[in-house]
């Protein structure tokens, strides 16, 4: 029995340390932008043992029961069982290993079911690296799978069955309440959760701390298709909260525009946060010659969520993608869908793939009747970028599309997604030192070169163009505590446009819809999250944004970020943080409500 016992402590102990060295590599990996002294490190270590320590014992399970059946039975077929089962969970752990730390710089956060997902168009998440990139990885799961493998090959078995079978068998049964106790994290009532090992108002430091198996199993109960219940508040405490907080009909609006029915273009700049706009002049020119919003702020951290967040004026969620629900994107309200009703002409266009995470059925369900994208232009531009065709091409595209319009034409819409200013950052140009900048300086240059052929055709009197990112970036100091990693330029210029002006109003990339609509004179009741920012009814300015298990809240008294894994601030720079705290989270309940609802039958 002592054999056995000792075999299976070597294993847990092994397991456990190969957690802690994952812990160490992953923070060397990411070091870049991401301070961090020897004594966090042993922070890191000690905070994040617990879930290592639960980890191990899911991981031991198997050796545990083959130590059982070893009393009775001491066949070769369980060493084997047991080699088969090293081959696998060394797999397992270095593609894990890998996989989080490398994947941590892209997303910001740890490995999780949602990678997974990506996976479904695996020629679009493999455009985000290059070959060698993608090679040195598999070389290091290779061998750090040999390496791992080995490792648990060497931990000596038990050589003999003992003398009390039955004696050291209920031994080890009664092993199970600790494994129970052990996996579940004690007998309290909360049980082993990622957000336990959270320690500091470094997210870095709280991330590294997370045990990365863990992550992925226990989220997969919250994948992009689940939608997760946020019950904070009695329904009636909650309404309350929410009274007044999103009017949906426009009240004696400003008006920006020389027409009321102008041809339209709206262009989704991929990831271009306003942090990264000192790199843009040409943006920053157009700032000053149209109507710049400028303190509007992204309401999400992905492409699928950002394009619903745009065109359809809804909201995003910490762990759901409505983009991927097409039972619930299909009902969703659009801008094209809208305008259609109007007359209008709809198109889009997109030089990747527009099957990724549904986009096409969302597109289409959303009103737009046209759709171009990667396969309706030539090889040799399809690789013209790692995504796709690159953005100096679909610019082009988009020109011609505009400039064969006749010039008393109006009623046409044009949607556009960006996508040079994605990793892999490769852009045909080199004129930032650093790639991230470079590829926004890129974007820049090709936004300058289409404004400007634009004006000088007949149909720049009557167009209205709208540029606004999908999504921001974590990039250098800028993640998800800091209130400006989240803030967005949007700009509206044009011949349509009536002069320059700066709206200081906080709103949100949502807000879009019912602010455009409203200038169309145009009712935008079936937008309930929407709100027409230059509307008089529009009293209490502020800004929400959701990341992954997250969100912040940026109001006239500050900003807060709350992390639902911790359920905590992280960050709070308000003079009122506990009511930020309450309205944001009346906002994450009553959203997910809605989202949860749409489309399904009333129940009495």
């Amino acid at each position: 029995m002592r054999q056995r016992l000792f075999y299976l402590g070597k294993f847990f102990l092994l397991t456990a340390v190969l957690f802690i060295a994952a812990k160490v590599v992953f923070m060397l990996a990411n070091a870049e932008g991401h301070a961090f002294s020897a004594s966090d490190v042993v922070s890191v270590i000690t905070h994040g043992l617990s879930l290592d320590l639960s980890t191990a014992l899911y991981l031991l399970i198997i050796p545990f029961l083959v130590t059982v059946v070893s009393y009775w039975w001491d066949g070769k077929v369980l060493v084997k069982i047991l080699r088969v089962y090293y081959c696998l969970i060394a797999i397992a752990l270095i593609m894990a290993f890998v996989a989080d730390t490398s994947l941590y710089p892209f997303w910001g956060f740890k490995l999780d079911a949602s990678c997974l997902q990506y996976l479904e168009t695996p020629a679009e998440a493999r455009a985000s690296v290059s070959g060698p990139y993608l090679t040195i990885r598999l070389v290091i799961i290779i061998v750090g799978a040999i390496l791992i493998y080995l490792l648990y090959h060497r931990i000596p078995l038990w050589k003999k069955k003992p003398a009390n079978r039955k004696g050291s068998a209920l031994t080890n049964l009664l092993l199970i309440p600790v494994f129970i106790i052990g996996i579940r994290g004690g007998l309290d009532e909360s049980t082993t959760n990622v957000g336990q090992v959270y320690f500091s108002q470094n997210q870095f430091l709280n991330h590294a701390a997370v045990n990365p198996v863990f992550s992925f199993i226990s989220s997969f109960e919250k994948t992009a298709s689940n939608i997760v219940d946020y019950d904070y508040f009695p329904p009636a405490e909650c309404n309350t909260l929410m009274a007044g907080l999103y009017p949906t009909t426009s009240v004696d609006t400003d008006t920006l525009l020389r027409t009321p029915r102008p041809n339209i273009v709206i262009v989704l700049m991929e990831s271009a946060g306003d942090f990264l706009t000192p790199v843009m002049p040409n943006l920053r020119r157009l700032r000053k010659e149209g109507i710049d919003f400028a303190n509007c702020y992204g309401n999400t951290w992905r492409t699928d969520r950002g394009t619903v967040c745009t065109y359809s004026g809804y909201p995003s969620f910490p762990t759901s993608s409505v983009m991927k629900m097409p039972k619930k994107s299909n009902l969703l309200p659009g801008i094209a869908a809208t305008l259609r009703e109007q007359g209008y002409k709809t198109s889009y266009l997109y030089g990747g793939d527009i099957n990724f995470t549904n986009m096409r059925s969302y597109l289409i369900a959303s009103g737009w009747e046209k759709l171009t994208w990667k396969a309706d232009y030539s090889a040799k531009e399809q690789s013209s970028a790692k995504w796709g065709v690159r953005d100096g091409i679909t610019f082009n595209t988009l020109y011609e599309q505009i400039a064969a319009l006749p010039a008393d034409s109006s009623r046409y819409l044009f949607g556009f997604s960006t996508l040079s200013s994605h990793e892999p950052w490769d852009v045909p140009v080199k004129r930032v030192s650093h790639e991230i900048p470079n590829a926004f300086y890129y974007l820049d240059q090709c936004i300058g070169n289409f404004i400007n052929r634009l004006k000088a055709t007949p149909q720049w009197d009557n167009l209205l163009v709208i540029f606004l990112p999908d999504h921001s970036i974590d990039f250098g100091p800028y993640d998800e505590t800091v209130q400006q990693r989240n803030k967005i330029p949007m700009i509206w210029v044009g011949g349509a446009v009536r002069r320059h002006r700066t709206i200081t109003a906080l709103c949100n990339q949502t807000d879009l819809a019912a602010t455009l609509l409203g200038q169309l004179q145009l009712p935008h009741e079936a937008f309930t999250w929407s709100r027409d920012v230059l509307s008089t009814n529009y009293r209490y300015p502020f800004a929400v944004h959701n990341y992954n298990n997250g969100f912040s809240l940026t109001d006239s008294t500050g900003f807060i970020v709350y992390d639902l894994e911790s359920s905590r601030r992280v960050t709070a720079k308000s003079s009122d943080p506990d009511r930020l705290e309450r309205l944001g989270k009346a906002i994450l309940q009553a959203t997910t409500a809605d989202l949860k609802a749409m489309g399904e039958p009333n129940t009495p």
